[in-house]
């Protein structure tokens, strides 16, 4: 038996990013070689295939980066994402 990703599935998760728009979340990938690439920003848009996040540089106060994942990258397990609370974010 084969694991299939269905449109449905592809919409729901969607809707569940949908509702942290405009929130801190962190995404953590694999980057290869046993290294894990996490980034932390706030959820910009929700396309129809894509999600994008406005990170902001550590070497930059002026500079924001937007990275893209797919929804696929969430269901697949390539990309974790967790919503960054309000507690964590006040430690500084």
């Amino acid at each position: 038996m084969r694991n299939v990703i269905v449109k449905t599935d592809l919409d729901a998760c969607k809707h569940d990013l949908e509702n942290f728009i405009g929130r801190k979340i962190r995404l953590t990938s694999n980057g290869g070689r046993k290294r894990t690439i996490i980034h932390e920003g706030i959820l910009d848009h929700c396309y129809p295939n894509v999600f994008t996040v406005r990170c902001s540089r550590r070497d930059s106060e002026t500079y924001q980066e937007i990275i893209s994942y797919s929804y696929v990258d969430i269901l697949t397990k390539v990309v974790q994402v967790a919503a960054v609370s309000a507690a964590a974010v006040s430690v500084g």
